[in-house]
């Protein structure tokens, strides 16, 4: 169990007293409950002791398996700024050990907590959020540039100040790494095994699935393509999306890209779903894929996905990035196809849904991948470790 000792005074002197450690993660943007915060990082820390208050856009406050879940408002920039002061009460008043955020929009309520309250803060940098910046289409395009400069700056300045910082993966480190005293940590998206679970025998629904944003970037159209590639030659496939599109107008081309292409009876868009829910829905498919174009955040960011898909005993075709090529490299679990090569990323399925042995075996090699060396489990007791080093700093 991680506890901190306290001195408390009494009648007979000071003596030492265990506490829970207690850790408030906090977030105005996400109404889920996000995979990595709640179902990698703080669901697992409070089986492992750690008291969790967990405040978000939610409707109630509930009980998650021991996870206390506050509503918070969900606020835009404006409301942000008109509703900053109650915010900061709110996380004042929960007297958390150490204070955990992931959106950058909040890193002026986390300098504030740590300037001006001396409270204990951990930053988690889980994305590269200036390389999304400079794509993100509700950002106008004028702008970007800057929003992008001022996250990072802000990023910088949070690894001066702050307790600590997480990333997701390596890359996005090295711009921390040697900024200011914090405590740093890559604390990987490995899947959490309890909601993943040994794959059971089913009959699939589909060939193919993809699982992530739906977008020009995240390779949607290549995928798009290859399907068509497919059809043509006589070999169709059944292709579940599961995602979300960065608005109904770019979900209305989607599906309108799908309708002229002729394939609405081979595609399903599934849209998001509940991260309780992810291994049911990835097995019903026999081959996963991650056609990531070579974008700088894709060229940072590791794709959870495919180790999603391993969790599932399901064989992957990635596109050959960085990130992603150390675990592909063997080809002992899937293949790695060119970013952006429609004929490729074809070729590499059909091959797969051709050789259904080798797909297995490749399927099951993930599985064991998973198991040993790439799960959820060993990333907590490394995140445990770390912010009981940061509570117990003087």
């Amino acid at each position: 169990m991680a506890t901190r000792t306290a001195e408390f005074p009494s009648t007979a002197g000071a003596y030492p007293v265990a506490r829970p450690l207690t850790l408030c993660h906090f977030t105005t943007a996400h109404r889920a409950l996000k995979s990595r915060s709640f179902h990698r990082e703080c669901l697992p820390l409070a089986g492992h002791g750690v008291e969790v208050r967990f405040l978000a856009p939610v409707e109630k406050p509930v009980n998650r398996d021991g996870i206390q879940v506050i509503p918070l408002a969900r606020q835009g920039a404006l409301k942000r700024l008109l509703l900053f002061p109650g915010l900061i009460a709110t996380l004042l008043a929960q007297h958390a050990t150490i204070y955990h955020l992931q959106d950058p929009q909040l890193l002026p309520a986390a300098f504030v907590l740590k300037l001006l309250f001396r409270r204990r803060v951990v930053y988690d940098a889980y994305e590269d959020f200036p390389s999304m910046a400079v794509q993100k289409p509700r950002i106008p395009r004028l702008f970007r540039p800057v929003v992008a400069e001022a996250i990072a700056i802000a990023e910088a300045a949070g690894a001066r100040i702050f307790d600590g910082v997480i990333t997701a993966d390596s890359a996005t480190l090295r711009r921390f790494a040697r900024t200011g005293r914090s405590h740093k940590l890559v604390f990987y998206n490995f899947p959490n095994l309890d909601f993943f679970p040994t794959p059971a025998a089913r009959a699939k629904s589909f060939d193919v699935v993809y699982r992530g944003g739906l977008s020009e970037r995240a390779g949607t159209s290549v995928l798009l393509d290859a399907t068509e590639r497919l059809a043509a030659a006589g070999r169709p496939v059944r292709l579940l999306l599961v995602g979300y599109c960065d608005s109904r107008a770019c979900e209305s081309e989607l599906r309108e890209r799908i309708r002229l292409a002729g394939l609405e009876p081979h595609v399903e868009i599934r849209g998001r779903i509940d991260h309780e829910n992810m291994a049911s829905v990835l097995s019903e498919a026999r081959v996963g894929v991650s056609p990531l174009l070579a974008t700088p955040k894709f060229l940072r960011n590791i794709p959870v996905k495919v180790f999603e898909y391993w969790a599932c005993g399901m064989p992957v075709v990635a596109t050959d990035l960085r990130p992603i090529r150390p675990f592909l490299r063997d080809g002992d679990a899937g293949l790695l196809v060119p970013p952006g090569n429609a004929a490729d990323l074809a070729r590499s399925i059909g091959w797969l849904l051709d050789h259904p042995e080798q797909a297995a075996r490749m399927g099951a090699k993930g599985r064991e991948l998973v198991v040993t060396r790439f799960s959820n489990a060993g990333e907590v007791t490394r995140l445990r470790r770390f912010i009981a080093q940061i509570a117990d700093a003087r």
